[in-house]
């Protein structure tokens, strides 16, 4: 009897082993493996014989399909048929797909728009250049200052055709008023906004 459960003990434990061996193999598929790797990259795209956009980063993966970007530690800057800077910012991460031209940041975003005098801060963002929005998350928090004004709040979303952004959840911000009497004052706003459903 103490044979038969030993030997039984040993099937089991060679069956258990066996089976723990074949998982442990992974597989990979290449559409998740990036062609190549880059480090300290510089990324231009040109447009009608001019420089559009300059991107610099840490880290930069292309895909093999090759309209799939994802970088680490990332400054860029969008550029105007002149040659002057229309945009510029940072972030620590950056997803991209240039075909679709749809753009996700994350983590310590800082945007600037020179001609606007918008600056832009935020934890996560998504830029689609065919629609020329940017957009955040509902819940997500964004920092907007433009001149003298700074708001705070969640569900934004900016149309660069239009020249007009949104908030869809509970602001707050801080602006500064000139008086005639050349005193400058500080008054803090909170305003709650009613999304539609």
């Amino acid at each position: 009897m103490k044979k038969r459960i030993l030997a039984i003990t040993i099937s089991s434990l060679f069956i258990f082993l066996g089976c723990s061996l074949k998982y442990s193999q992974s597989y990979q598929d290449e559409s998740n493996v990036p062609e190549f790797i880059f480090t300290d990259a510089v990324y231009t795209k040109y447009e009608d014989d001019a420089k559009k956009l300059s991107l610099s980063a840490g880290v930069l993966e292309q895909y093999k399909e090759g309209n799939s970007m994802y970088a680490r530690d990332v400054s860029f800057q969008l550029l105007k048929k002149t040659g002057e800077i229309e945009t510029e910012g940072s972030c620590k991460l950056l997803s991209a797909n240039s075909d679709e031209e749809k753009y996700t940041l994350y983590d310590d975003i800082k945007i600037k728009n020179f001609d606007e005098n918008l600056e832009v801060t935020a934890g996560s963002i998504r830029w689609n250049g065919k629609s020329e929005q940017l957009t955040s998350s509902r819940n997500d928090m964004v920092t907007i200052k433009k001149g003298d004004t700074t708001m705070q709040g969640s569900g934004f979303s900016a149309s660069a055709i239009s020249k007009k952004f949104a908030f869809t959840g509970v602001i707050t911000g801080e602006f500064e008023k000139n008086e005639d009497s050349g005193n400058n004052s500080k008054e803090e706003v909170s305003v709650s906004v009613e999304s539609e459903k």
